[in-house]
């Protein structure tokens, strides 16, 4: 399977910290970077690699907060399934674009 470059989903209801403790959960180190009003960047140390991140809230109608992985090296390989972990692990509504966008 080919692995996205870089991964996005959206996520409902659900505030920065418990998105940024669920990364805590899943093994590496999460700095924070560069803070705004309503968004957050940061840099997650998962296995080896410096992976880019951040965090929008209230976007898309201001009930969702989008996570963006700015990288090819994260645990998965899809957005899809970046989703299904968040939605299980939140026990919330995701949403992204299932395959990937093409120019």
């Amino acid at each position: 399977m080919d692995r996205n470059p870089d991964i996005e989903i959206y996520i409902k209801n659900t505030d920065a910290q418990a998105i940024t403790a669920w990364l805590d959960s899943l093994a590496g180190q999460l700095d924070k970077g560069e803070q705004q009003p309503n968004i957050q960047h940061y840099v997650w140390h998962y296995e080896g690699e410096a992976i880019p991140v951040m965090l929008h809230e209230r976007v898309v109608g201001k009930a969702w907060t989008s996570l963006w992985f700015n990288s090819s090296a994260t645990p998965w390989a899809v957005d899809l399934d970046c989703a299904k972990a968040a939605a299980t692990a939140l026990a919330t509504q995701v949403r992204c674009t299932a395959n990937g966008w093409t120019e």
